[in-house]
């Protein structure tokens, strides 16, 4: 349960129209890929997603982290849920199954945080593998 919200006061902008901002985690899977081939797709996709953090990746899995503003819970899960069909063919992205997603708002996140739990510490931004990988597969 989020917070308490008052009713926004008269002339001001209602709070269903403001946007608030949503952690993102987005898990995919599918046949395995190239290494190289799917860094190249990940990174393209986080300079098409400005707001995209870090992506983590395997031969056959990866997992984007990123913030969205969105008006509700149901709007951030519905464009996130898009976000890796709308860029598949812009940034050359595998026809992987998204099988896992999270949404908490801002607060929820940085409680987290702050409690020392959650989510895996945060990668520097950037694409990563979730192993290193010798030079030779890079």
């Amino acid at each position: 349960m989020g917070p308490t919200r008052l009713p926004a006061p008269t002339g001001s902008p209602d709070a269903a129209d403001v946007g608030r901002l949503w952690h993102i985690t987005l898990s995919m899977s599918g046949p395995a890929e190239p290494l190289p081939r799917l860094r190249r797709a990940l990174t393209k996709l986080a300079d098409d997603h400005p707001f995209l953090l870090t992506s983590r990746y395997a031969d056959d899995h990866a997992e984007i982290r990123y913030w969205e503003e969105a008006r509700d819970l149901h709007d951030a899960a519905a464009m996130a849920l898009r976000l890796w069909g709308e860029h598949r063919t812009s940034a050359g992205l595998p026809p992987w199954e998204i099988v896992g997603l999270e949404v908490v708002d801002r607060e929820t996140y940085r409680r987290r945080a702050a409690e020392g739990w959650g989510a895996p510490p945060t990668l520097p931004v950037g694409v990563h593998p979730f192993r290193a990988i010798p030079d030779r597969e890079r």
